[in-house]
């Protein structure tokens, strides 16, 4: 065994050790709780002008007292704001997306031809003339009370120049204490706050000194606060609507993370339990190498700074299935290239499974880089934290079991390692030697049919787009209400058209876009709140679009690396296979009556990747078999019965985490544990009995020669 190999073994769990007890993992919104607000620039707004409107969103944030608020960039005209604690997003939004334009202005005796008519706070008419002062000549503002004043708060305003705010409190201050050109008007967003009096103690003329002044109005401390953020923030160059927001309680945040965290421990035990029963001592030592691959992962994420959301942590402990497929892989080549010596069949399993479990992951990462590219919020963390958990099971399968394997084959015997036989499966295969392609063409009908059910149920049930895709708003109240008497409630409070859904304590509701006065007016009725999104209907038909875009790219990307890595019709096999297995999980979907959002996308795109590696790991047989004249129909019935113990093992490995995630990781995942769950099984299946037979009838009409024979050719030292 290389002794670098050992080193960087060791140096990779070290640092992984360092960095997950020096550093804080960094929580979505959706697990610590608070408010996601999206903004949308409105018109012809630049980029420059977006940047200089997320800076004045990130000075009333600062100024709302949040800890830690995050304010991004997304795109040419969207900025994301993340709120943690803030659990009233109307206030929220009240106070970050107004306009804020801030002005100055003196008060005329009467109305001419210069002058505005507003009202004033108490609902006077008041006329005012130009602007004097405007909101960028305002460096600080603070809200205050103090007792000896009387009652009440008041806001402190300093001026960047103190001459203008002379000059305007000394005309007014030349006028008769009784006159309403006296006072001088503050107007925001077009609306008088305040027209305080100068006071007697103002010298005509020379007017107020030090280039500050008071505002009063009668505010609650609340209400000095958030125009005290206002004034203080300044004026946002560009008008912002709110296109998505999203607000979640803490309290299910950590009930998130802790049945995620549930599901992740359990799928770990379940599934190295069932490695070590399978595959005996290099089983074991896979199965400590799977828990390098969690510390190994958990460390990346924090090194990167990736948000962990759920959908994140779901894919989190769902690339725990990835390692155990590499390990799967190596495994079961090194008892076919068993032939009394197990250092050797090591050796010639880690090299001869590289080509599979590298055109595994790659295809998986394909998935996991359009759900960044084309997803939004919580999905898009799926993406990476997939992607990261797919290279760190590399690392975990193909290094740090490398090691511990190559260290220990030496010291045992061969019936104890599980290397020395082929296990029952693969013996009772070999035995009986089933010709399943006999058969290719009815398993293509039975296929067929089971297109036809999935249409069936698009057509008589429909989709139940979320309302992630529709837009509209979704609500979730803590709740014991039974679901009837919440739907009265919620239709006596003026929604009757709303959806109501009871389940686990939770009240659902589902409603079109109402206001954050509405969605407080159904929760009076219902209960504390404790998830709450709202989504606009641009941005969901903009999500809408992205996912059937996800699903049509991901498919054709398969189809060009597997036509490049193998063969045209190999390719075409494969991907028209995917796309029996995503048609079955839409029909499924859509026959249960279940939810179509963004995780199902991260779902289905998914199975996508997933059900691929089934289909790389038998063309990558079948390329390999297939030599010059050999029956092609023979060939692919050879390389199925090889694969099937790997696809089984593997398999079963992911439906223990799955199961585990179904049972303990509430509504959205197990909806997605559900999603994955069948299409593992008819990606597993559908590899054997539609990939197979397919390529079987396209290579039957295609007249470009089989491979040529290669010789291996390796090289001393070589690393695989």
């Amino acid at each position: 065994m290389p002794v670098w190999r050992a080193v960087a073994a060791l140096a990779v769990i070290v640092s992984s050790l360092f960095l997950a007890f020096t550093m804080a993992p960094r929580l979505g919104l959706d697990l610590r709780g608070g408010t996601q607000i999206v903004f949308e620039a409105q018109g012809e707004a630049s980029p420059e002008a977006v940047d200089r409107a997320r800076d004045v969103l990130e000075r009333r944030a600062n100024g709302l007292g949040v800890a830690e608020p995050t304010l991004v960039r997304s795109g040419d005209a969207r900025i994301i704001v993340e709120l943690p604690g803030v659990l009233d997003p109307r206030e929220a939004a009240a106070v970050m997306g107004r306009t804020a334009q801030l002005s100055f202005h003196p008060v005329l005796a009467s109305a001419g031809p210069e002058g505005q008519q507003l009202t004033d706070e108490s609902g006077q008419p008041l006329t005012t003339g130009p602007a004097v002062i405007s909101g960028d000549g305002v460096t600080d503002a603070v809200a205050r009370t103090d007792p000896q004043r009387g009652p009440g708060w008041f806001v402190d305003v300093a001026f960047a120049e103190p001459g203008p705010w002379q000059r305007l409190t000394g005309e007014a201050a030349c006028r008769p204490y009784d006159d309403p050109a006296r006072r001088v008007a503050i107007v925001l967003d077009g609306k008088v706050i305040s027209s305080p009096v100068v006071g007697d103690d103002t010298p005509c003329k020379a007017g107020q000194q030090g280039g500050s002044t008071t505002i009063s109005g009668r505010f609650t401390a609340e209400e000095a606060q958030n125009l005290a953020v206002l004034i203080k923030g300044g004026a946002l160059p560009v008008p912002l609507e709110i296109v998505e927001q999203r607000v979640v309680g803490p309290t299910l945040g950590a009930a998130a993370i802790e049945a995620s965290w549930q599901a992740a421990v359990i799928g770990v035990l379940a599934t190295g339990l069932f490695i070590v029963l399978v595959y005996r001592l290099v089983g074991l030592l896979a199965a400590l190498a799977l828990a390098c691959y969690g510390l190994i992962a958990y460390a990346a994420l924090i090194a990167v700074g990736a948000t962990l959301t759920l959908p994140g942590l779901a894919g989190f402990v769902l690339a725990i299935g990835m390692a155990v497929d590499a390990n799967v892989l190596v495994f079961e080549r090194a008892r076919e290239e068993y032939r009394g010596s197990l250092r050797p069949a090591l050796d010639l399993g880690f090299k001869k499974a590289w080509s599979a479990i590298a055109d595994s992951n790659v295809t998986t990462l394909l998935s996991a880089g359009l759900l960044f590219w084309l997803a939004s919020g919580p999905v898009k963390g799926f993406g990476v934290t997939l992607s990261i958990g797919v290279l760190a099971s590399l690392v975990s399968a193909l290094l740090i079991t490398r090691v511990l394997t190559q260290w220990t084959i030496g010291r045992m015997p061969a019936r104890l390692s599980g290397l020395g036989s082929v296990g029952r499966l693969r013996t009772w295969l070999t035995e009986r030697d089933p010709f399943v392609m006999r058969r290719g063409r009815l398993w293509l009908a039975v296929a067929g049919g089971l297109l036809v059910v999935a249409f069936a149920g698009l057509a008589v049930r429909g989709l139940d787009f979320g309302v992630e895709f529709t837009g509209g708003r979704v609500m979730e109240f803590s709740s014991t209400m039974g679901v009837d008497a919440a739907r009265q409630a919620v239709g006596e409070a003026g929604f009757p058209s709303a959806v109501v859904q009871a389940s686990e304590g939770r009240i659902a509701v589902r409603t079109g876009q109402i206001s954050g006065d509405d969605a407080a007016r159904i929760g009076e009725v219902l209960g504390p709140v404790v998830r709450d999104e709202l989504i606009g209907p641009s941005l969901g038909e903009e999500l809408r679009r992205n996912a059937v875009i996800a699903l049509a790219m991901a498919l054709a990307a398969q189809l060009v690396y597997l036509a490049l890595r193998f063969r045209w019709t190999f390719g075409a096999a494969a991907v028209a296979a995917l796309f029996v297995d995503a048609a079955i999980v839409v029909g499924a979907f859509a026959w249960l009556g279940k939810p179509i959002d963004g995780v199902f996308l991260a779902a289905m795109l998914t199975v996508v990747g997933y059900s691929v590696n089934d289909k790389v790991v038998v063309f990558d047989r079948v390329r390999e078999l297939w030599v010059g004249a050999a029956p092609f129909q023979r060939t692919v019935n050879r390389a199925i019965l090889q694969t099937v113990p790997r696809t089984v093992n593997t398999g079963l490995g992911a439906l223990f985490i799955l199961v585990a995630l179904a049972l303990l990781g509430g509504d959205s995942l197990r909806d997605f544990a559900l999603a994955l769950l069948i299409g593992i099984v008819t990606g597993t299946l559908s590899s054997c009995f539609v990939a197979g037979p397919l390529a079987v009838e396209l290579e039957g009409r295609d007249r470009t020669p089989p491979p040529a024979v290669q010789k291996e050719r390796i090289r001393p030292g070589a690393v695989v």
